[in-house]
C-alpha cells in the first residue's frame, strides 16, 4: 500500500510535468521503490527485495497507469494522497529500520536507513524531475521519518514485540507528519536566506 501510494505521487509529478507515459512510469516506480532500493544497495542486501520479487515492480506500474488514466480525478483527491503518504512513511521508516537492524547496523545508522527508505523515492522523483526535493523546502517529512526510525530502534533494543514496535514508530511518524501538515509546521530556514 506504501509503495502504490508513493508512486501515485511521483506519477501525479510527472502528469504536471508534461511527461509521457513512459516518463510517468519512471516517476512512479522511482518514488515507490527508490528508498527501498537505496536502503538495500547500502546495507549490502543485494539484489534488493523489489527484483527479487516480480509483484513489488507490478505496483508502481499498476499505480502510474491509474494516474496518467484518471489524473484530473487523482489530482482532486490530493489531500487524501498526501494523508495516505504519511501512512506510508511510518510503514517505511519502520520497515527499513527493522531491515537494517536485521542486517547488523547499530543504532543510529539503523535509524537513517529507515529514514532513508522513507525520504529517498521522493528525493530521487524531485532531482528526475529537476525540482528541488520536498524535504530540502521546509516541510517536516524527514524529521517525523527519522523520529519514527528511532523509536523503533529503541523498541528493538528493548526487545519489544515486533508489533508494538511497528505500531510506536509507525504512530510517532504518521502523527508527527498529519500534526504538521495541519498545523503548517515549517522546518527552520536561516533567516534573511531568501536575499542572499
Amino acid at each position: 500500500m506504501g509503495i502504490f501510494v508513493f508512486a501515485i505521487t511521483g506519477a501525479l509529478v510527472g502528469v504536471r510535468k508534461d511527461l509521457d507515459v513512459f516518463g510517468i512510469l519512471i516517476l512512479a516506480g522511482t518514488t515507490g521503490l527508490g528508498g527501498g532500493f537505496l536502503r538495500d544497495v547500502l546495507i549490502g542486501a543485494t539484489p534488493p527485495a523489489a527484483l527479487e520479487d516480480w509483484r513489488y515492480l507490478l505496483v508502481p506500474v499498476a499505480a502510474g497507469l491509474l494516474t496518467f488514466w484518471f489524473h484530473p480525478a487523482v489530482g482532486r483527491r490530493e489531500r487524501a494522497v498526501t494523508v495516505l503518504d504519511a501512512f506510508g512513511l511510518g510503514l517505511f521508516c519502520v520497515t527499513g529500520t527493522l531491515k537494517a537492524l536485521e542486517y547488523g547496523l547499530g543504532p543510529v545508522p539503523a535509524a537513517l536507513m529507515g529514514m532513508v527508505t522513507g525520504i529517498g523515492g521522493g528525493m530521487a522523483r524531485d532531482l528526475l524531475s529537476a525540482r528541488v526535493p520536498v524535504v530540502f523546502r521546509g516541510d517536516l517529512y524527514a524529521t517525523p521519518a527519522l523520529a519514527g526510525a528511532f523509536v523503533t530502534v529503541a523498541g528493538s533494543r528493548l526487545d519489544l514485540p515486533v508489533l508494538v514496535v511497528a505500531v510506536a514508530g509507525a504512530g510517532v511518524c504518521i502523527v508527527w507528519r498529519l500534526v504538521a501538515m495541519w498545523r503548517n509546521w515549517q522546518a527552520p530556514v536561516p533567516a534573511g536566506s531568501a536575499s542572499v
